[in-house]
């Protein structure tokens, strides 16, 4: 994070109590700020703040007044913040595949290169399904491929029972 870029660190909100999911994420943003990046300006967002927490902590990191914004997946959608060129997502294997592609779309909304980075721990042995997701997120990296994307997501998830009784 260096240049004026800055940098989203995604923790999975996937804990059944939301209060373990903004612990996680808090968390993360004070052992950034104080252990790993003592000299940047950590932000955080996740989906309990009120709307207008929510929208100052956005705008004050578009602004360029934080380096990192640690967030659960409330940047899935929406965000447009041209200087953010790195992404970290944690756990990436407890994500799921649009969730993957929506969040790697929210860096290089510009004309800079970005990158985005899915972790996952590496004493942890992955499903098979996580595997075909990541593996899809790493084969489907070049712009405009939301349709192959969705496609592979359809191969591994199943088509359901799109016209059957249980639809309403």
């Amino acid at each position: 994070v260096s240049e004026g870029h800055q940098c989203f660190v995604v923790c999975p909100a996937v804990e059944e109590n939301e209060e373990l999911n903004i612990k996680s994420a808090q968390l993360w943003a004070e052992t950034l700020q104080a252990a790993v990046f003592p000299d940047l300006r950590v932000a955080l967002l996740h989906g309990q703040m009120k709307g207008a927490e929510k929208e100052a902590a956005m705008a004050s990191f578009a602004r360029g007044e934080a380096d990192i914004m640690v967030a659960t997946t409330v940047i899935e959608v929406g965000v447009d913040v041209p200087n953010a060129t790195l992404m970290v997502i944690e756990d990436a294997d407890r994500f799921g595949l649009s969730q993957l592609h929506q969040l790697r779309g929210r860096v290089g909304r510009s004309t800079r290169h970005a990158y985005a980075y899915f972790t996952f721990r590496p004493d942890k042995s992955l499903t098979e399904i996580a595997e075909k997701r990541l593996s899809a997120i790493r084969d489907f990296a070049e712009f405009g491929s939301g349709f192959k994307i969705a496609m592979r997501d359809l191969e591994i998830r199943g088509a359901g029972n799109l016209l059957g009784s249980e639809q309403s």
